[in-house]
């Protein structure tokens, strides 16, 4: 069969890579993809966001299925468009998948159905959000847009003036466009992050391993929020106490809400958690695999995706007998200097070759591009290095080992991902080593 995968960046490279394993496939198109990607499928300059040339390109060339990646895709309603003209595709409807672009929509689906998550207020007008920052008697305090932001739209405020200036930032000066016209001021809640996803269909699903991402940019989880500096799988938070309760008080009451409400569901669902006192409360939800969590989840992934999918899309997901492999893995995230912020382009990448002949790793490409034979940096997170290994210790540093044969000027990246686990009971306190 023929594939398109909708996507450029390592979570894309992911489900291409993993996609490419399966005997059923014999040819995957990305669109647009980018180097990496290019060397296992064929790269079409087609952005995600044009509906209507993907869905020429998909019944042009016969293909088979088309795999969403990213968000904006689904917010446009790619997912609609594709189904109205016969194109089989895996994704949400954008009815549906309003659960992640618009996070203040998402609360209020919370409150009516009684999902756990942390009290809020919704703002659109300035005075009001300010106001109600200086009311408030404690802090930090979650600061969102409402909207599509990249992953960046979410400031944890330390105090009223780092409170104020997000509110600035995000109505007043609109640095977030029409996705910050609209704000959430949330309650902080204090805990250990989580990802959790599943595939479903209606009441349909099955879940897939768990994960931790780790969103800030710098090490011990200091400075800005990002689209993901690294992550692991499984996340030793999800116990299976946790796990049973994440199902019965989130998961199941989402899709029964949606399709109470005439969203019925049909894709992934990620749910980002936050466990307080063996309790799990959502963060928030996204409506597709999470990047870099998939890279970590699909590396361990036993099953054939297509397979998978397929029973996703025929509702017999309950009896898919998913299996992944028990070893843990580690995905540590190399980006441009300066990420999130202003980055340089066209940086020569050195160590490729050293680094994929590594055992138990592969490197995914986020934001790379061929030049003149080898591989330059064209985006803020530029790669993915994942590994296993019999454990976290072993998985983290092999992970670090692959990370640490790679350069290209001003190259970044956390050298804590994953550290915290080796200081849980039973486990080593010793970290990934750092660079001389």
């Amino acid at each position: 069969m023929k594939v398109l995968v909708i996507g450029s960046g390592g979570r894309e490279h992911a489900l291409v890579w993993k996609l490419s394993q399966s005997p059923r496939v014999k040819k995957i198109y990305c669109a647009p993809g980018n180097a990496g990607i290019g060397l296992l499928a064929e790269c079409v300059s087609l952005a995600p966001e044009d509906v209507a040339g993907l869905a020429g390109f998909a019944r042009s060339n016969s293909i088979d299925l088309t795999i969403v990646g990213p968000e904006l895709p689904l917010s446009l309603g790619l997912v609609d468009e594709f189904e109205r003209q016969g194109l089989k595709v895996f994704g949400p409807l954008r009815k549906a998948a309003v659960l992640e672009f618009s996070k203040c929509f998402t609360k209020e689906f919370c409150a009516r159905h009684k999902i756990p998550t942390a009290p809020f207020q919704i703002f659109t007008d300035p005075s009001g959000a300010r106001q109600a920052v200086k009311e408030r008697k404690s802090f930090p305090v979650v600061i969102k847009a409402d909207g599509l932001a990249a992953g960046k739209g979410v400031i944890v405020a330390k105090d009223e003036a780092e409170a104020l200036k997000a509110v600035k930032e995000m109505l007043v000066d609109e640095k977030f466009g029409p996705a910050g016209r609209k704000v959430i001021l949330e309650e902080f809640l204090p805990g250990v992050e989580a990802t959790f996803m599943v595939l479903a269909n209606g009441a349909d699903f099955v879940c897939l391993e768990t994960s931790q991402d780790h969103k800030r940019v710098f090490d011990n989880d200091e400075g800005p929020n990002t689209g993901g500096m690294g992550a692991i799988s499984p996340a030793p938070a999800v116990t299976k106490e946790i796990n049973e309760k994440v199902i019965r008080k989130i998961i199941q009451p989402a899709l029964m809400g949606l399709l109470a409400e005439d969203r019925p569901y049909r894709g992934v669902l990620y749910a980002g958690l936050m466990i307080r006192d063996d309790e799990p409360h959502l963060i928030e939800f996204n409506c597709r695999f999470g990047d870099p969590e998939a890279q970590a989840i699909l590396f361990r992934l036993e099953s054939d995706l297509i397979e998978l999918i397929e029973a996703a899309m025929a509702g017999k997901l309950k009896s898919f007998p998913i299996q992944f492999r028990p070893e843990p893995s580690v995905c540590v995230v190399m980006t441009a200097g300066g990420y999130p912020g202003p980055f340089e382009k066209g940086k020569v990448i050195l160590g490729l070759d050293k680094a994929s002949g590594m055992k138990d790793l592969f490197v995914f490409h986020a934001g790379t591009r061929k030049d003149n034979g080898g591989f330059v940096t064209h985006g803020g997170r530029v790669l993915g290095v994942t590994a296993q290994g019999r454990d976290f210790k072993k998985a983290i540093e092999r992970a670090y080992e692959g990370v640490y044969a790679i350069s290209w000027e001003g190259v970044h990246f956390r050298r804590d991902i994953g550290a915290k686990i080796l200081m849980r009971p039973g486990t080593r306190d010793q970290g990934p080593g750092t660079r001389d």
